[in-house]
Parts: C-alpha cells; sequence; structure tokens
C-alpha cells in the first residue's frame, strides 16, 4: 500500500510540473508565429510575406542568405524581408521614381532598373547606400529588368528596342552604361515588349521574354535576336524570368500563372512542360528561389492602388 501511494504522488507531482512548464493555452514563447503570414518554428517557411501598405512591389532579388529584397513602384524603396520569419524593414529610401528589376551580386550590391525614370542604380544592401546611378536614356521608356553574367549587368527597356549593359570588369563599377540595339527577329510594338531577362543555360547568350506578343528570344552579345522555337507554345504577360540548370520559369503575371520550360544548351529551342498556379496570386510579376521555393512578389496590377492597398510577396514550392 506505502508502495501504491508513493507512486500516486510522483504522478500528480509528474503532472503539476507539466502543466507548469506548458502555461496557458494560446501563450508563446518569443512571439515565434504570432504575427499573420508568418509560420511558427516547425511549421517552414511562411507561404506570405507582408509588404509595407501602399509599396506596390515589382522585382525581387534573392542572395545566398535567407533574405529577399523588393523594389517599390512608387517612390522605389528597397524592402529586405527575412524568408524565415517574415519580418523586414525599408533598407534604402527610394528617390521619388520606381524600382522594377532586381538582380543580387556576390558582393552584396543590388544591381536596380528604374522604369519610366529611364535609369538604373546599384544600391549596397549593407548599408542601404546608392553606390551609383546611371542615365540610360531619355523619356519615352521603361527599363524594366535585369541580369548579371560573369562579366556585365544587362537590363531590357519595354519602350525601345535597346538593351543596356554595364560591363563589370574585375566586378567594378564603369563610369557609364553601353547602349546595344535590339536587331533580328524581335519587332516592337504597342505596349509591354522585352520585359524578363536571363541567361541561357550555356552562359554564352541571354533570353529575353516579349510581354505583348508572348515570344521568347536569344540574344547575343552583339544585340542580334532570333526567337527561341517552343512549337506551338508562347508566353503571353510574360514578365519575370528564372533560369536553375536548364528550367527557365516563366512568370505570367495577369494570367496568375509561372510557365516551367525545358531549354536546350544554347537556348534555341524549349519546351513548357507544365504551368503553376496558386491561389495566392494576385497578379506575380516576377520570381527568385531560395532553397525548394519560388517567391514573387504580388504586384495587384487590377487593384487601384492606393496609400492604404495592401501588399505581399508569396512563396510556393518550387515545381
Amino acid at each position: 500500500m506505502l508502495r501504491t501511494i508513493r507512486l500516486l504522488g510522483a504522478m500528480v507531482t509528474t503532472l503539476v510540473l507539466a502543466a507548469a512548464t506548458v502555461g496557458p493555452a494560446g501563450a508563446t514563447s518569443g512571439q515565434a508565429g504570432a504575427t499573420s503570414g508568418r509560420a511558427g518554428p516547425s511549421a517552414g517557411p511562411p507561404e506570405t510575406i507582408p509588404l509595407p501598405n501602399g509599396f506596390r512591389p515589382e522585382g525581387i532579388a534573392i542572395g545566398s542568405g535567407p533574405f529577399a529584397y523588393f523594389g517599390s513602384l512608387a517612390n522605389g524603396s528597397i524592402y529586405r524581408a527575412d524568408l524565415r520569419t517574415g519580418r523586414g524593414a525599408i533598407i534604402s529610401e527610394g528617390p521619388g521614381t520606381p524600382s522594377v528589376g532586381m538582380k543580387l551580386d556576390d558582393r552584396g550590391r543590388l544591381f536596380v532598373a528604374g522604369g519610366v525614370a529611364g535609369d538604373a542604380r546599384v544600391v549596397d544592401t549593407r548599408t542601404g547606400r546608392v553606390l551609383a546611378s546611371y542615365r540610360l536614356s531619355d523619356p519615352p521608356a521603361f527599363v524594366n529588368d535585369v541580369v548579371l553574367t560573369r562579366d556585365a549587368a544587362w537590363f531590357t527597356d519595354s519602350t525601345n528596342p535597346v538593351l543596356y549593359r554595364l560591363p563589370l570588369r574585375g566586378g567594378r563599377l564603369p563610369a557609364a552604361a553601353e547602349r546595344v540595339p535590339l536587331t533580328g527577329d524581335i519587332v516592337y510594338g504597342t505596349g509591354i515588349n522585352a520585359n524578363g531577362i536571363a541567361r541561357t543555360p550555356d552562359g554564352k547568350a541571354l533570353i529575353i521574354v516579349q510581354s505583348n506578343t508572348g515570344g521568347l528570344f536569344r540574344v547575343d552579345g552583339s544585340g542580334a535576336t532570333s526567337r527561341i522555337d517552343l512549337g506551338t507554345e508562347s508566353l503571353p504577360q510574360g514578365d519575370g524570368l528564372l533560369l536553375r540548370g536548364r528550367t527557365l520559369y516563366a512568370v505570367q503575371n495577369r494570367l496568375n500563372l509561372v510557365a516551367v520550360l525545358h531549354l536546350d544548351e544554347a537556348g534555341t529551342e524549349g519546351r513548357v512542360v507544365r504551368r503553376v498556379g496558386s491561389p495566392l496570386f494576385d497578379v506575380p510579376t516576377t520570381v527568385a528561389a531560395h532553397g525548394s521555393r519560388l517567391y514573387l512578389p504580388n504586384a495587384r496590377f487590377t487593384t487601384p492602388p492606393t496609400p492604404d492597398t495592401t501588399y505581399n510577396a508569396v512563396s510556393i514550392p518550387r515545381p
């Protein structure tokens, strides 16, 4: 009997200690997962990342660390978000003109396309300081997107049939940009022309998508373009591009889709193997990757922008 009483006493003590450890229902430690859109400690990365009201995101860049950088169409500010928590802050106040496509190099420099301002700038993501600014074109222009190659940054212009090249010899920023006219198969028309830009899988040329026609083009270093053979497919509303190996992800913004293409090594032909949508999409514009997920800013072009309009970025498993 005495042994039974001792066992019952030990069980009661254990239950009391367990209740004290858990605490009241709903309490959290360190506020993990307390903010809408953030995942808890064991739930993996958040699916939605809130951005400031009125921000009007368009571009995204992600480096090797778990941080994403977003540019504002409203005023050009740069916002950095932690992909693990969804928390973030403005790291560089904008010039009052747009920030559109962006890419991050391994030195922590963010190359930013300036849209209707016809310019580009390079921002130090550690300090938020603008390292260099470049006048690329007088109006009308829409400097839309950028890709980094081994020795240059290349920018598209959706209004003028030209690419702008910033040579990066030894990684040094140049004094001025070079203008490279587009020739060959691409023909500019009304609306948004050359938009997203990426490298070919072999790294010897570039790929651009023409939003208003859905055409995909290979561009050599001289600016000569040739249409990439997609069979019967095209990419209407094509926007940001992301290359991983021989897989090209192409955002089709107002269609709320990401097309997944397999390309040959030279980037002369490809096939659309699938399209991916999500109920989280609200006119996503471009795409970046971290780990096994894709991240896309929702530009919400079909929603009238106001200072109080809410915006976010979303993540989906990488197809």
